[in-house]
């Protein structure tokens, strides 16, 4: 575990190291999904927007959930005062390098990239079915960077790990992780790999899903339910507060999307708005 490489006097949080991985291969994986749909859009742009606002609403989310603390922490960044602008503004950076909320995030990205389908007109569409389409399109690559974006919660030891354990996979945080485990030489369950691997397989699953002539947001549906079943079962061995019936503050918004998912995948069939089959990415690049 590596919450910092200290390169000379630079010293670089491997959590935004690998959300930019996860920004880079959502990002790749999205234009090659464009290119297989024929669709004439800017993946990089897409995705870059969509990182923000992600980062934004995962960081709201997270802090609303304990507001005197959030007060408390602005009070801190503030304390050098605004004629130590560059303190102030590391305070700040330094501030989000923990503690974030899978489900604002994914509010945040999805409003995002239905206000890009709009301008982005993907298959000539326009209004609400542009907006479908394009979550339709980003829904590989959204699990794709999610997973990835998730090692870097383990690497920084933000407290995303799992429950103390005896299994031979289990893990050691490094005494200056942001929330160190009790007690601090514990194993711990690497429960954002579990995550990757189970991301990993959601994006392949969509990709191939993705060949065949689906009703639009069908697919968005599927994303939602396979997602949030992932985020629902890791919960269990994962070290979160237990808020509601039993179930953590993420587990309860992951089974939200389930449902929500479940609905979107049938109203998606009952209105069957189809596009063309996509073109293979190999014909494409010979085209």
């Amino acid at each position: 575990m590596y919450p910092f490489i200290h390169v000379g006097p630079l010293h670089l949080g491997t959590f935004g190291l690998f959300l930019w991985l996860a920004a880079v291969a959502g990002g790749i994986v999205l234009h090659k999904n464009f290119l297989r749909n024929g669709v004439d859009a800017d993946a990089l742009n897409v995705v870059t927007l969509v990182t923000v606002a992600g980062v934004l609403g995962a960081k709201t989310w997270h802090e609303l959930q304990d507001v005197p603390a959030l007060v408390e922490a602005m009070r801190q960044i503030a304390l050098p005062g605004w004629h130590h602008p560059f303190e102030v503004l590391t305070g700040f950076l330094r501030y989000f390098q923990s503690g974030v909320a899978w489900f604002g995030g994914l509010l945040a990205g999805i409003a995002t990239l239905m206000w890009q389908g709009r301008e982005a007109r993907p298959d000539g569409m326009s209004g609400w079915w542009a907006s479908v389409r394009m979550l339709d399109l980003a829904a590989p690559a959204a699990a794709i960077g999610y997973g990835i974006g998730r090692i870097g919660c383990l690497t920084s030891g933000d407290g995303d790990y799992g429950k103390n354990t005896t299994l031979p996979w289990g893990v050691h945080m490094a005494r200056n992780a942001l929330v160190p485990p009790t007690p601090p030489d514990a194993l711990v369950q690497p429960t954002p790999i579990y995550e990757f691997l189970f991301a990993l397989a959601i994006g392949w699953v969509l990709w191939r899903l993705g060949r065949k002539v689906l009703p639009l947001g069908w697919l968005t549906g599927l994303y939602l339910v396979l997602s949030g079943i992932g985020r629902f079962l890791v919960e269990f061995v994962r070290i979160n507060p237990k808020l509601y019936f039993g179930m953590s503050n993420a587990q309860t918004a992951a089974l939200g999307s389930v449902v929500v998912g479940i609905v979107v995948m049938v109203w998606a069939s009952k209105k069957d708005v189809k596009v063309a089959p996509p073109m293979e990415i190999e014909a494409v690049a010979a085209s």
